[in-house]
């Protein structure tokens, strides 16, 4: 019983995870430690730096770029075509350190920078600047980085 299509020329690192029935497309590279959970697409020409987790029934498009450390949650959905259906298709860039909420949806050519927050179920259509949290429909600004380690802090310490 297959599980899972990986393919043949994908270059997967050391210590990489890979759960149930997920796709890892054409000219991929993963680095080491990543974890892609059950159900995630990774299609062709994309490359995910170590230590990067992707949960559940991710989307990844062809030609987008995932630095180190990412987190992205359960179901969220990066976009290849801004103007669909057109020949013309564009990845998107997730930086080093950056977190991407539950159920987000980010628009192709869009660039997620170093360290920045999209909150769960946030419509991304413009580029987020560094250490920048993100809520909402578009997103907008909330606020910065810093505020939200404090409060996860305070949430694993109560």
């Amino acid at each position: 019983m297959v599980t899972n299509s990986i393919s043949d020329n994908a270059k997967i690192g050391e210590n990489v995870k890979i759960w149930h029935f997920a796709y890892v497309g054409k000219n991929v590279v993963i680095g080491d430690n990543v974890k892609i959970g059950s159900l995630a697409h990774i299609d062709y020409d994309v490359k995910i730096g170590e230590n990067t987790i992707i949960e559940g029934l991710v989307y990844i498009p062809p030609r987008s770029r995932i630095g180190k450390n990412v987190f992205i949650g359960p179901a969220a959905a990066l976009t290849n075509d801004p103007y669909p259906p057109s020949e013309k298709l564009v990845g998107v860039t997730i930086e080093d350190g950056a977190i991407i909420g539950a159920r987000a949806v980010i628009k192709a050519g869009v660039k997620i920078g170093k360290n920045s927050v999209v909150a769960m179920g946030a419509v991304v259509i413009k580029d987020v600047p560094e250490n920048t949290v993100v809520v909402g429909n578009p997103a907008k600004e909330k606020f910065f980085r810093e505020e939200y380690d404090k409060k996860q802090k305070n949430w694993n310490e109560s």
